[in-house]
């Protein structure tokens, strides 16, 4: 090595010291997770459940900081400016990192750009649902009378252009229907007005739906997926029903603002991982609907880049127009 290489390497060496350091005495304060949606959402059931065992595993506690609103570009934004120093973190689901940039005109971040990926915590299962007092029993039934009356039958999403909006416009395609899209600020008020009759139908995630169903307050028609799920095994699945093209799958996942230290990233990662593998927590998910992924950071942001190659295409192939 020449002197010139050899002093770069010394200097290279040293300026990774404090990043390092800093890595191992991390977290020295609060952690706060950013969620991209209401309390009570799929994303909001997942934070809380890891961040309690983190909280106990990292020896801080974990904030969790619900922005909900704007198909999860609030909490985008917010976590996108927050300081890079692994104090902030961003639990989010595919609208923000993934399906924003097709469906808005100005998104206010880069979802590639100004994020470095933690992980994918989560795969959701989607799930079609109604009133538990809705005429609607089968998803013949539901597709009989969006047929017989367009737009009479009324769905929820979780906002424009979020999965759950996407899921249902694939689904109204697919069946050769037209209905009528109402959109909330997030999952929770949407199923509270599903509960109250203002709406018909969610295609929406498991973890938030599910509770409702086996309460006796909501009816499951179909979960978005080719094999029946294990946390709802009596609900056929959209493939049973006659659609197999309709497949829908959720994620969570974690995302950093972009220059936080790769070491941190990755002790993140890592106790994360340790967190979705313990079977209390396993078990609660699965209950909920959704399965533990822990992938590594760079396995994430592939999956990212692949998600929103996807969702571009489904947004095209529902004929959204950026807004």
């Amino acid at each position: 090595m020449s002197p010139r290489l050899a002093r770069r390497a010394v200097v290279a060496a040293l300026l990774a010291l404090p990043a390092a350091a800093s890595a191992q005495n991390w977290p020295t304060q609060p952690i706060k997770f950013i969620v991209s949606q209401s309390a009570g959402g799929s994303i909001d059931i997942a934070a809380r459940l890891i961040g309690q065992k983190l909280s106990v595993a990292l020896g801080q506690q974990v904030v969790i900081d619900n922005r909900a609103g704007a198909n999860g570009m609030i909490a985008g934004e917010a976590a996108a400016r927050a300081p890079a120093d692994g104090s902030t973190f961003l639990m989010t689901s595919p609208s923000t990192l993934t399906i924003n940039q097709h469906v808005y005109k100005k998104v206010p971040y880069d979802a590639l750009r100004d994020f470095a990926p933690v992980t994918q915590t989560t795969s959701i299962v989607f799930a079609l649902v109604v009133n538990a007092a809705s005429p609607y029993r089968t998803v013949a039934d539901l597709v009989a009378a969006a047929r017989a009356k367009p737009d009479a039958i009324r769905y929820a999403s979780a906002g424009v252009g979020n999965q759950s909006h996407l899921a249902a416009e694939v689904f109204a395609a697919a069946a050769g229907v037209q209905m009528l899209h109402v959109a909330y600020k997030g999952e929770a008020p949407a199923i509270t007005d599903l509960l109250g009759g203002q709406v018909d139908m969610i295609f929406g995630t498991a973890p938030a739906l599910l509770g409702q169903v086996r309460a006796g307050k909501m009816r499951a028609l179909a979960v978005g997926q080719p094999r029946r799920a294990a946390a709802a095994p009596d609900v056929p699945s959209i493939a049973e029903a006659g659609y197999p093209q309709v497949l829908v799958t959720g994620w969570t996942g974690i995302v950093a603002p972009a220059a936080t230290p790769a070491p941190i990233i990755r002790r993140l990662h890592d106790e994360v991982v340790k967190v979705l593998a313990m079977p209390d927590v396993r078990e609660t998910l699965a209950k909920a609907g959704a399965e533990p992924v822990g992938s590594t950071p760079e396995q994430f942001g592939e999956f990212i880049r692949s998600e929103t190659q996807k969702w571009g295409a489904a947004v095209k192939r529902a004929g959204i127009v950026p807004e």
